[in-house]
C-alpha cells in the first residue's frame, strides 16, 4: 500500500543530501584500498626479486577471489539491517547483526579448515616458478589466518552501511586501510621482513579494524533491543539468511567468472594485447570505486523504504540515486577519455602496450556508463532483498555475454572482446531494471 508522510509513521524523505551522505564516505573509503597496492608493490620492489614481486601479485589475486566471492556477508548485511532499520525494529537490527557475525566466524573457520588445501594447490595453478610458488605461499600462509576477522568486518560495514552511517563506515575503512599501510611499512620495508612482513600488516590491520568495529557497535547493543537466543537462532530468520547469501554468492561467482572469461579470451590474442587489456582495466576498476558508494546509497534507502513499507520513498531512491549513478558514469567516460592517455603511459613503459591500449580506450571508458545501470540496480535489488531475481538476471547476462562472445569476438577480436564486456554490463542492469515494476508492485501493493 501507498503511503506518505502523514499516513505513514515510519516514511522518511528522500534527498540529494540524505543520498550523498551515504555514498560520499563510502567512495571515499574505497578510493583509499589502491594506496594497499602501491604501498604493497613498492615494499616488497625493495627486495629486487622479481619471484617475490610475483608471489605477492599472484597471491594478493588470490585474496581477492577468495574475499571478493565470499562478500556476500556485506551486501546481505545490509539489506536486511536496512529493513530493520526502516521498521524501527532495533532488536531485529541487532539480531541480524550477530546471526551475520556468528556467520562470519564460521566461514572464517571452514577458510582455515581448507586452508591446507589452498595453500598447496592453488598458487601451482597460477605459476610454474618454484620461486613465485614459494613466495605466494609464504605471503597466504600468514595472510589466511586472520579470515575470521576479515568475514567479521564485512559484517560490520554491513550493519553500519544498513543503518546509512556513512561517516562511521568511513572511518573504519580509513582505520583499515591506513594500519594496513603502516604495518607494511614498519614490518617489510624497516624491519626488513619483506613477503612476510606485509602479509602481517595485512592481517594486523584486519585485526585492528574487527576490534575498533566490535568495540563501537557491541556496547551499542545492551539493554531492552538484545534479541533473546530464541530470537537470535529463529529458524525462519536463519533460512532467509543463508538463502540470501546463496543467492548473492552465486552472482559474484558468476561475475568473477565473466572477468575470468575476458582475460582468458583475450590471451589468445597475444601478450601485448592482454597487457594492453589489463591496463584498461584499471579503469572499470577506478569507476567501481565511485559507483559502488553510489550503490551503497541505494541499498540502505531501498532497503528502509521496504522496511518502513514506504513505496513513495523507495520511488524518490530510486529516482535519485539512479540520476547521480548515471550522472558519475557520464562523467567518468569524459574523465577516462580526458586522463586515460597519461594513465596508459604511467602503468606500461611498453611502446606497443600503450599503443595497443590507445586504441581501445574509447570501449573501455564506455564501462563507465554501461556499469552505472549495473551497479545501480544491484544497489536497489540488494537493499530490498531481492536476491533470487538478482541470481536469476547475472546467469540471465552471462549467456548473453557468452553469446555475444562467441559471435563478436571471432569478426571483431578485441574489439569484440569489449564490446561484449559493456554489452554484459548493460545486460546486468537492463534485466533487473526490466523486472523492478513487477517486483516494487508486488512488495508494496498495487
Amino acid at each position: 500500500m501507498m503511503s506518505d508522510l502523514s499516513s505513514n509513521p515510519l516514511a522518511f524523505r528522500v534527498t540529494h543530501r540524505l543520498v550523498l551522505s551515504i555514498a560520499l564516505p563510502m567512495t571515499l573509503g574505497y578510493l583509499t584500498t589502491p594506496l594497499l597496492g602501491l604501498t604493497d608493490t613498492a615494499v616488497v620492489g625493495q627486495l629486487g626479486d622479481p619471484a617475490a614481486l610475483a608471489g605477492l601479485a599472484i597471491g594478493a589475486i588470490l585474496f581477492d577471489l577468495l574475499y571478493g566471492s565470499l562478500s556476500f556477508l556485506r551486501t546481505a548485511t545490509t539489506g536486511l539491517v536496512a529493513q530493520a532499520f526502516g521498521r524501527q525494529d532495533r532488536r531485529e537490527e541487532q539480531a541480524v547483526f550477530l546471526r551475520s557475525l556468528i556467520g562470519a566466524f564460521g566461514l572464517g573457520a571452514i577458510m582455515l579448515l581448507f586452508a591446507p588445501l589452498i595453500w598447496r594447490y592453488a598458487p601451482a595453478l597460477m605459476s610454474d616458478d618454484p620461486a613465485v610458488i614459494a613466495a605466494t605461499q609464504t605471503y597466504f600462509a600468514v595472510r589466511v589466518l586472520t579470515s575470521p576477522a576479515t568475514f567479521a568486518n564485512f559484517t560490520v560495514l554491513g550493519y553500519v552501511l544498513g543503518r546509512g552511517q556513512g561517516v562511521l563506515g568511513l572511518k573504519l575503512q580509513i582505520l583499515l586501510n591506513g594500519a594496513n599501510i603502516i604495518l607494511t611499512l614498519i614490518l617489510g620495508l624497516w624491519l626488513g621482513l619483506g613477503i612476510t612482513g606485509v602479509a602481517l600488516g595485512t592481517a594486523g590491520a584486519e585485526l585492528i579494524a574487527m576490534i575498533a568495529g566490535l568495540t563501537i557497535i557491541l556496547p551499542r547493543m545492551r539493554g531492552g533491543n538484545r534479541p533473546s537466543r530464541t530470537e537470535l537462532f529463529d529458524r525462519r530468520k536463519l533460512s532467509a539468511l543463508f538463502r540470501l547469501n546463496g543467492d548473492i554468492l552465486i552472482r559474484s561467482l558468476v561475475l568473477n567468472g565473466a572477468f575470468a572469461l575476458m582475460t582468458r579470451i583475450g590471451s589468445s590474442e597475444g601478450a601485448v594485447t592482454l597487457a594492453a587489456n589489463a591496463v584498461l582495466m584499471n579503469l572499470f576498476m577506478i569507476a567501481s570505486f565511485f559507483l559502488d558508494g553510489l550503490a551503497g546509497a541505494a541499498e540502505q534507502l531501498s532497503g528502509r523504504a521496504v522496511g518502513a513499507n514506504d513505496r513513495p520513498s523507495f520511488a524518490r531512491a530510486l529516482r535519485l540515486t539512479g540520476g547521480w549513478s548515471l550522472g558519475m558514469g557520464a562523467a567518468l567516460v569524459a574523465l577516462f577519455l580526458l586522463i586515460g592517455p597519461l594513465v596508459i603511459a604511467v602503468l606500461s613503459t611498453s611502446v606497443a602496450v600503450r599503443e595497443t591500449a590507445a586504441l581501445y580506450l574509447p570501449l573501455a571508458a564506455l564501462t563507465g556508463i554501461t556499469g552505472a545501470l549495473a551497479f545501480h540496480m544491484d544497489g536497489i535489488f540488494i537493499g530490498a532483498t531481492w536476491s533470487r531475481e538478482m541470481r536469476n538476471m547475472m546467469l540471465a547476462s552471462l549467456a548473453g555475454y557468452c553469446a555475444s562472445l562467441a559471435l563478436l569476438v571471432p569478426a571483431f577480436g578485441n574489439t569484440g572482446l569489449w564490446i561484449s564486456l559493456n554489452l554484459f554490463l548493460l545486460m546486468r542492469g537492463g534485466f533487473l531494471a526490466l523486472l523492478l515494476p513487477r517486483k516494487t508492485a508486488s512488495t508494496f501493493g498495487l
